[in-house]
């Protein structure tokens, strides 16, 4: 049986929906990540997963527990993550995961094998004040605190968000490795570069998911050749491919755009040369994969347009 099954939940705050009746599976064991932007409603997700939020709506169950009518056995069983640094700034490094141990009826000690991997990096400063550290020390003493009662599955809300990019890669090469040791890792980020280290993704927008697979399967399910083009003047290029007859979307991606047309089959020399007549200079040209980024942006208009 799977470690989650979420049927129709959904939560609303007033008249704006965010999570929007979501139905979706974790098995045991996998590392599954829900990838989208701030407001998606992956936070709101979270904590209704977790016991922190009653939905208005449907069931979940995580490690087979009611998450509403068995949330007090279901809290020992989970370890979270939330997204904003929530442990105790005015204590030490030492005293916050001493502190978490006694809440779950254990100790440092007694589960340290799970935790040494993530506390050998921050053990050096086990004295200084938890306040006092870097985003990425921060990062890694809330996951120890997560894990230090030995928790079943566990939910990490953008866990790498606002920390540097040698943190970033720490982190999640930390979660394989808990992996390894049969934990559910379930994971949200607004990266769409961390979708490829998860064995599975939704990727969702505005309390939707837009689609469930691996990454692998999301990328080859982008049914369009995908153009890169760039000019001298970025802004007078947007205007003239949203104009051009034959668009099928245009989006900015870093100093190129990435175009696709409403033909399967188009000619790449009719659209450079509509753009040299619009007068665009230094125009480059090429045929690329689709990414993630390009997957979710695809599928987020589809559903615009339904």
């Amino acid at each position: 049986m799977p470690a989650v099954v979420v049927k129709n939940l959904t939560k609303k705050y007033g008249d704006i929906v965010a999570v929007n009746a979501l139905n979706f599976s974790v098995a045991k064991g996998e590392l599954f990540g829900f990838i989208g932007p701030d407001g998606a409603g992956k936070t709101s997700l979270f904590r209704m997963l977790t016991t922190l939020l009653l939905p208005d709506g449907g069931t979940a169950t995580v490690n087979h527990l009611d998450v509403e009518k068995e949330y007090k056995k279901l809290r020992t069983q989970l370890g979270y993550m939330p997204g904003r640094f929530s442990l105790y700034q005015d204590l030490s490094v030492e005293e916050n995961l001493k502190f978490f141990a006694s809440v779950f009826g254990t100790t440092i000690e007694e589960n340290y094998d799970l935790i040494k991997d993530v506390y050998t990096q921050i053990a050096p400063f086990k004295k200084r004040r938890a306040g006092q550290l870097s985003g990425g020390m921060k990062q890694k003493l809330a996951l120890s605190c997560a894990l230090i009662h030995k928790p079943e599955i566990l939910f990490l809300d953008e866990p790498t968000t606002g920390v540097d990019a040698v943190s970033r890669r720490e982190f999640w090469e930390m979660l394989k490795r808990l992996q390894k040791r049969d934990i559910t890792i379930v994971v949200s980020t607004p990266y769409m570069d961390e979708a490829s280290l998860c064995d599975r993704i939704a990727l969702i927008q505005s309390g939707n998911i837009l689609g469930i697979d691996t990454p692998q399967n999301i990328v080859k399910s982008f049914d369009r050749p995908l153009l890169a083009v760039k000019a001298k003047k970025t802004y007078e290029l947007i205007v003239a491919l949203r104009t051009f007859p034959h668009t099928h979307s245009v989006f900015p991606f870093g100093e190129f755009l990435h175009y696709t047309d409403q033909r399967i089959n188009f000619s790449i020399d009719e659209i450079r040369n509509y753009l040299v007549e619009r007068n665009l200079q230094q125009v480059e040209m090429k045929l690329i994969e689709p990414n993630i980024e390009d997957c979710f942006m695809s599928l987020m208009e589809k559903q615009n347009n339904e």
